[in-house]
């Protein structure tokens, strides 16, 4: 068989086991699953994730999605836990082990400790009938027909069953907790989304200069001030800083086009007059749809009359919203 048959073959053949798994775990979802996640919604405590090997390797990604999503949760890893780190464990926690068999070693020396510091466990495991799954509180099945390897030895469909149902954990209690897109910002402030949600005008402007020019400003003036601002824009403002307009580069080029005396121009006879402005206070996306309908690259930062600034598209693009 050529190399390329081989490949696709064998990627097919992955998936298609890969996705019957995550049928027989869609089935295998029971009253024992509704008990465990109500049980980890009413706990005080944290979640406390364990395992072992590849289940270790999981059981790190599900804790991440918990605490993204509002619950709080800690892996410790089965080996460590017993050699002196079942001490951060503490007595209204809850104890999620992972573990495909459910027969392993550590397994076996972990549970009776558990059980003896009163921690209520739920065993995440593919043998209903092993140690973990007779002596866990909740039963979490996650049942493997075979692997995806060819020699249906590695870890592959199981890790991908103990990920989808972790996954199903983590909504789940999202969905209890009523989580909305607001709450996931608080928790991923540096992201794109969270950046959505709580990003201001006034965040980010600042570190703009401040181009202006009053009415009377000649043409050089006009020009000079835009090209060292480097904003392709200047405010036209009065003595007091209440704006009264705005010139862009656009503007420059329809004057230049349509008028063929150009030394007497001032800035009042090619400003605009009624620009569009902003708040500092207005979501930085919010701003960035109002650029999007009008289709225009800056917006002039006001409060009330005065001037503040100018927001180009660019500052909104370096924070990723665009």
């Amino acid at each position: 068989m050529k190399s390329t048959e081989l490949i696709l073959k064998t990627a097919i053949r992955t998936i298609d086991i890969e996705q019957l798994t995550l049928l027989d775990l869609k089935k295998s979802i029971s009253p024992h699953f509704i008990e465990g996640v109500e049980s980890i919604f009413q706990s005080k405590g944290r979640l406390i994730i364990t395992g072992i090997g590849k289940s270790a390797l999981v059981g790190q990604k599900i804790v991440a999605t918990l605490n993204s999503t509002g619950t709080a949760a800690l892996f410790m890893h089965a080996a460590d836990a017993i050699h002196g780190d079942l001490g951060m464990i503490q007595p209204e926690d809850m104890v999620l082990c992972i573990s495909k068999s459910g027969n392993t070693p550590e397994v076996k020396v972990l549970i009776p400790f558990l059980k003896r510091l009163g921690n209520k466990v739920i065993g995440m495991v593919a043998n209903k009938d092993s140690y973990l799954g007779l002596h866990c509180d909740y039963l979490f099945l996650t049942p493997i027909r075979q692997e995806a390897d060819p020699n249906n030895l590695a870890p592959t469909a199981s890790t991908t069953a103990q990920m989808a149902l972790g996954d199903a954990i983590a909504t789940s209690l999202l969905a209890l907790r009523g989580f909305t897109p607001n709450d996931f910002a608080k928790y991923h402030p540096g992201g794109a989304l969270g950046k959505q949600l709580y990003l201001e005008v006034g965040d980010v402007y600042l570190n703009n200069e401040k181009p202006a020019v009053g009415r009377d400003a000649s043409l050089r003036k006009i020009i000079m001030e835009m090209t060292s601002k480097r904003l392709g824009a200047t405010a036209v403002v009065d003595d007091q800083n209440q704006l009264l307009g705005i010139i862009t580069d656009g503007d420059l080029r329809r004057m230049l086009e349509n008028k063929k005396k150009v030394d007497t121009v001032t800035a009042k006879d090619i400003m605009t007059t009624s620009p569009k402005t902003v708040r500092p206070d207005t979501l930085a996306m919010k701003a960035l749809q109002t650029m999007r309908t009008h289709s225009i690259t800056q917006l002039v930062v006001v409060d009330g009359e005065r001037y503040l600034g100018i927001l180009h598209l660019h500052d909104l693009l370096r924070e990723g919203l665009v």
